[in-house]
């Protein structure tokens, strides 16, 4: 057994153990509202937004992008949940601002081991062997974080299966100070009608 493993069914047994009556929690949403937001660890959405578990649901990906299956959460969270209004939250110092599309397809044609990153970009330092398939996925990477929240939320709102009447706030949270940072021309797109 490794040490994380170890660490985190520990961690599960004693939050179990004061689990309380969560068992009851029903399973829409109580707070109606749904978050996509990025996978990064220093993100937390339940601190940033106020949540507490059974508030709100929370999807996450790289980047936080509205990929269509980001968009298949969000149209179940609404239509079968009630979600009423939805967040799309990046975040400054992201990742995903630090390849293309042709960076990561390179090196995973390479290997599929972790790649090292330097002052000269993205090198592969694994053996072998990688993949072709990279090719036929869109990484959906960022290089300026307001256009691509207002992407995002403009994809989000033109999507057949996204009601119109349901509002999409577009925010940049900030890795440095812990705000949400709203990019005004995302929101707007993001109207409820």
């Amino acid at each position: 057994m490794t040490k994380v493993l170890k660490e985190v069914l520990a961690a599960n047994e004693a939050y179990a153990g004061d689990f309380g009556n969560k068992g009851k929690l029903p399973l829409p949403p109580a707070r109606r509202f749904a978050i996509l937001t990025c996978m990064d660890a220093r993100l937390d959405p339940a601190k940033f937004a106020g949540l507490k578990e059974g508030d709100a649901h929370v999807i996450r990906n790289a980047g936080g992008r509205a990929s269509d299956d980001a968009i298949r959460s969000l149209v179940i969270s609404h239509k079968l949940l009630g979600t009423e209004e939805w967040f799309v939250v990046h975040h400054t110092d992201c990742g995903m601002e630090l390849f293309t599309d042709e960076v990561m397809r390179s090196l995973l044609k390479q290997s599929l081991d972790t790649a090292k990153i330097d002052a000269d970009g993205w090198h592969d330092v694994g053996r072998g062997p990688g993949s072709a398939e990279a090719d036929f996925i869109d990484w959906l990477t960022i290089r300026n974080q307001a256009e691509s929240v207002t992407s995002d939320v403009r994809r989000i709102r033109a999507h057949p299966l996204v009601p119109a009447s349901v509002p999409i706030y577009g925010y940049i949270y900030d890795v440095k100070n812990g705000r949400l940072v709203e990019v005004p021309e995302a929101t707007k797109a993001g109207r409820a009608t």
